[in-house]
């Protein structure tokens, strides 16, 4: 990718701390460069009139609009940048009904570095892609490029469906939670809790402070920090 011009990605998301983190993790992949970041779908619509975009790192829960809606106007305008949604919503529906919008790539909440460069590594394998097919395998090939052939590797030792499980009692507990009380509502021993929890800090989905009791050593508060 280097003899080829940046990917020029826009970070559409309304919550800062993603936004910021996102605009991060993009600047971190060889060929991509993220030109700016937007909170609403005007927000985005107003930087893609004056500045080139290949590329929407586009959350689909904005305050002013559906992810999809912004999408479908877009391409109804005339913007053919490709869309890499960015969602917690499971809903199999809202995937069908992107792929004809230009959604290229689907990334689930929370996700870490790794993840996203997995997915952006793969569309740009995908944009690569030029001249004529020799033949049925070679279109196999350029369209296999989106397709990841699992799902993202977690740290050693970490699985998916835990993940999910700590995530939800996180994102439940407005005040935040300590290590010791993700163990109990999860039903997990208090280390491999932390161990999840500090995955999700390294992902930017949480933030840590200490929480001070009468006696003895602080112990460490998680709460989450990105939307809904």
């Amino acid at each position: 990718m280097t003899d080829r011009p940046p990917i020029r990605v826009l970070v559409v998301e309304d919550d800062p701390v993603a936004a910021a983190a996102h605009v991060m993790y993009v600047g971190r992949v060889p060929g991509f460069v993220a030109i700016g970041k937007a909170a609403t779908g005007a927000e985005a619509r107003r930087v893609l009139e004056r500045t080139p975009v290949d590329l929407l790192l586009l959350d689909l829960h904005l305050p002013d609009v559906h992810g999809l809606q912004l999408a479908r106007s877009l391409r109804a305008s005339g913007h053919h940048a490709d869309v890499v949604a960015v969602t917690s919503a499971r809903d199999l529906t809202v995937v069908r009904e992107g792929v004809s919008l230009g959604v290229v790539q689907y990334v689930l909440k929370p996700f870490t570095f790794a993840t996203l460069r997995d997915r952006l590594v793969r569309y740009a394998e995908f944009r690569a892609a030029v001249g004529e097919a020799s033949g049925q395998a070679e279109v196999d090939r350029a369209l296999a490029a989106l397709r990841a052939p699992g799902p993202a590797a977690l740290p050693k030792g970490l699985s998916a469906p835990t993940l999910e499980r700590v995530t939800l009692a996180l994102r439940d507990a407005d005040e935040g939670l300590t290590a010791s009380g993700v163990a109990e509502a999860v039903g997990i021993s208090r280390i491999t809790a932390r161990r999840y929890l500090e995955h999700l800090v390294d992902a930017g989905r949480a933030i840590r402070r200490p929480q001070y009791g009468a006696v003895g050593r602080p112990e460490l508060q998680y709460r989450w920090v990105t939307g809904p």
